[in-house]
Formats: structure tokens, sequence, C-alpha cells
């Protein structure tokens, strides 16, 4: 099988949605750790804490960023990956944030977070989703688990790529075998 397709210019991350949406979630993260757990250490939250979250949401950002530069499919799948773990340990810091709080969780069938995933990037809408503590934290525990679903179906997307037309050096092993044919 010859692939005559040009080669993935890397880049292009701004046009992607889970970029975009990592770009809301690290910009939220920062007010609600500015707005909530800004008394690092009094109480429960530790300067740790707001610390790793921040560099979670950070983390996810910008291994979107690296994955979409890298030229190599499969260090793209593994960036990715990165980025999805960075979100998922950034969730749970989010429901911990409740569960010591005893505040609710809502369900992903709740109507709220049902209307919180109709709205895609207005953050008008979700103005009044963050000046309550439960509010906001159930805005960022939805926002990322959406984050996390579409990161998974990019992977899925990724692998099969990876599947169906191979890797970086193995697309490069197959043009420097039919360069040696043309030159005999």
């Amino acid at each position: 099988m010859t692939n005559t397709s040009a080669p993935k210019k890397p880049g292009g991350y701004q046009n992607l949605i889970v970029y975009q949406q990592a770009v809301i979630i690290y910009d939220l993260n920062i007010k609600f750790c500015q707005r909530y757990l800004a008394d690092y250490g009094k109480g429960t939250p530790t300067r740790r804490t707001v610390d790793q979250m921040i560099q979670a949401a950070r983390s996810g950002k910008q291994n979107i960023v690296e994955a979409s530069l890298e030229k190599s499919l499969k260090l793209n799948i593994k960036l990715t990956g990165v980025a999805r773990a960075s979100f998922g340990e950034l969730k749970e810091d989010y429901m911990d944030f409740l569960r010591i709080r005893t505040l609710p969780i809502w369900d992903k069938n709740d109507p709220r977070v049902l209307e919180i995933r109709l709205n895609k990037t207005n953050l008008a809408n979700w103005a009044n989703l963050t000046n309550v503590p439960e509010r906001f934290a159930n805005l960022m525990i939805t926002l990322i688990s959406r984050e996390s679903y579409l990161l998974d179906q990019l992977l899925r997307s990724l692998e099969q790529k990876f599947i169906n037309e191979g890797g970086y050096s193995e697309n490069l092993f197959r043009k420097r075998l039919q360069q040696r044919e043309k030159t005999g």
C-alpha cells in the first residue's frame, strides 16, 4: 500500500475543539482557585493542592498543543493520553472539593449538567454558575467530563489512523524503500 498523501503538517491545535475546551477549563480553574482556594492552608486545601490543580489544567492544555505539533503519530497519541490523564486528575480534585465540604456532586443527567453541555463555549451563559462554590465545582466537573470524552474520541481516531496508515518511522521507511526502487 503506497501512502501518497502529503505528510501531516504539525500544528493547527487552535482549531481543535479539545484545545478550545482546554483553554476554557484552564482559565476557569485559575478563577476557581483564586476565588475558593485562595486561603492556602486555612482549612482543607493546601497550597500544594492548588498548585497541582493549576498544573493539571496547564498540563492538559499544553499536552494538546505539544501533541498537535508532534510529527510522530505515536508521540501524538502518547501526549494526548497524558492530557487525558491530567484532566482526570483535575476532575478528581473538584470531586474532592465537593465531597470534603459535603456538597452534592451533580448526576450526569441533572438538568443543570444537561444545560451546561448545551452551551459549548459561551462563558456568559455560565456566569451565574461561578458565584457559588457548589455550582462552580460542578460546572468544572461537567466541562472536564466533556473534555475527557472528546479526548477519548480523539485518541480512538488517532489509534485507528496509526493502525491504518502506520507511524512516522514506518512511513519514512516506506518512502526510503520507494526511493531505492526508483534509483534501483
